[in-house]
């Protein structure tokens, strides 16, 4: 048994859909939750700064004493994964493979979206994984970098946010793809304005519950699992990096709670 936490990173609040599926999964496990707010998006940016990021909240991390690393960032993901293994003593799971793992798995007829920041995107990190598991696999991906600001500013049903959804998403008129994958942890946050855009025939895919899947799978191989059954309960420590009323603001929304733990913390240098 391990009472160690586990950690979670990633660019801002899109991280907490994780977040809430190990939640559901591992009721007794304690989190620490990172969100590097001061300096999203990062789908935007380069593959050498998103890949220094996220070496810096892993070290951050590692100081918070966590047991094994969920980076619940696809563009971190996507380009800097196994630089971060071979850095830390602990495991590291990202959310590119459980996210293809599941759009293959239900898809019918093999034609699949994703979506993601450009980063993402350009770095063909699913494509790559998904024809791994299914070769025959017709991939169409579209970026939709507007959609990371439209989920951090809580515009989840906005007008403005149904017409962004509107013209990035014409990407798959004619395709007839039925999964499309929700390639940044932000987007599920807008799934109902996704869904509503591409219609009830196409099945959207959440890696979330996979990747919380494969965590537990992890932490009960290893014994690494907390102690059930005991009168402690899982303590959850948020930091972000920017000033935190903006996060709670939207984190408290999203989780239906009173987040009671939360800093503000400086990772750049770690």
């Amino acid at each position: 048994m391990n009472e160690r936490p586990i950690g979670v990173f990633d660019s801002g609040v899109g991280g907490l859909t994780v977040f809430k599926a190990l939640e559901a999964a591992l009721p007794d496990e304690s989190m620490v939750y990172l969100g590097d707010t001061a300096r999203v998006p990062y789908g935007t940016k380069s593959p050498e700064t998103v890949a220094r990021y996220a070496r810096e909240a892993a070290h951050f991390l590692a100081r918070q004493r966590v047991k094994l690393l969920v980076v619940a960032c696809n563009s971190a993901s996507s380009v800097g994964l196994e630089a971060l293994t071979a850095e830390v003593d602990f495991p590291v799971v990202g959310v590119i493979r459980p996210g293809a793992k599941a759009a293959v798995e239900l898809t019918d007829s093999g034609r699949i979206g994703v979506i993601g920041t450009r980063a993402t995107i350009d770095s063909h990190a699913y494509t790559h994984a998904i024809r791994e598991l299914r070769p025959d696999a017709e991939i169409v991906s579209q970026a939709c970098p507007l959609f990371v600001p439209l989920a951090e500013e809580g515009w989840t049903h906005d007008d403005v946010t149904y017409r962004v959804a509107e013209r990035y998403l014409t990407a798959f008129e004619g395709v007839e793809v039925d999964a499309v994958v929700l390639g940044c942890t932000h987007y599920p946050l807008l799934k109902d304005v996704i869904g509503q855009t591409l219609g009830s025939a196409v099945r959207l895919v959440d890696s979330a519950e996979s990747v919380a899947a494969e965590v537990a799978a992890m932490l009960h191989g290893d014994s690494s699992l907390s102690a059930e059954g005991t009168p402690r309960t899982a303590d959850h420590h948020f930091f972000v990096t920017d000033v935190p009323g903006p996060f709670q603001v939207v984190a408290e929304r999203f989780l239906g709670r009173r987040i009671e733990r939360l800093e503000r913390a400086s990772i750049e240098g770690e």
